[in-house]
């Protein structure tokens, strides 16, 4: 009896599909490691054997960033580009599209629970988050109160692949009608380079105009893209 157990148990492993060891291999090294020991198709992998239990997923995972170019584009990415690769399904990418609501609502939410001027690094960090990868620019207001601490994350306009229209006068009738003291403005650059363009900085210097006779702060106007991140108030352009 226990001979033929042991043939039976024999049997199973040998039948078992190569990438189940892989993937067992992979969540201990998580589990010890923590994600800095994997590689960014590691971790594509992780989140998609759940929804694909019964595949190999390390070739679509190589596929994905071979497309987006790293696992946050891979995250950000739009749902008709993700639709694109072959193998990835409506149920892959809506999980795809809750990891990305969940890391933007947890940078929001650290946000939200300090002075913003004292966690920098953290805004820093929500609003690459929010819009770094998106392949539209996108006009955002951070609306602060007077001990600057946040009042209300609002994304204002979306626009093309190289504009999105901005109404000062808009801005700041929003401002007032939140009693914000002070505003951050945020847009993406999707061409990933975030240096200020003479229009993003003429923009800025008109809501500052509007906004400065009513007791409204224009903190400063950060730029993101996939290269990194630029700040007006930083590179003294107003």
């Amino acid at each position: 009896m226990l001979e033929k157990k042991r043939e039976g148990e024999r049997s199973f492993a040998e039948g078992t599909p190569h990438y189940y060891g892989h993937r067992e291999r992979l969540r201990e090294r998580f589990r010890e490691a923590g994600a800095d020991a994997l590689s960014d198709y590691e971790l594509l992998e992780l989140l998609l054997f759940r929804v694909l239990p019964r595949r190999d997923i390390k070739p679509l995972a190589k596929s994905l960033l071979e497309k987006f170019g790293s696992f946050a584009e891979v995250i950000a990415a739009p749902e008709v580009r993700l639709a694109e690769v072959k193998g990835l399904g409506d149920a892959c990418i809506t999980d795809l599209k809750i990891i990305q609501a969940a890391a933007s609502r947890l940078l929001r939410g650290a946000v939200k629970k300090r002075p913003v001027l004292s966690s920098w690094s953290t805004v820093l960090d929500y609003c690459r988050t929010a819009q770094a990868f998106a392949d539209r620019e996108q006009f955002r207001v951070l609306f602060l109160d007077k001990r600057n601490q946040l009042i209300a994350d609002e994304l204002q306009q979306i626009g093309t692949v190289d504009h999105t229209p901005v109404y000062p006068r808009e801005v700041v009738k929003r401002a007032l009608e939140l009693s914000a003291t002070a505003i951050i403005l945020v847009h993406n650059h999707p061409s990933g380079d975030p240096t200020p363009s003479r229009a993003d900085i003429q923009m800025t210097q008109q809501i500052i105009a509007v906004a400065t006779p009513l007791g409204i702060s224009v903190h400063d106007h950060i730029i993101v893209g996939k290269e990194g991140h630029a700040s007006l108030r930083g590179l003294k352009l107003i």
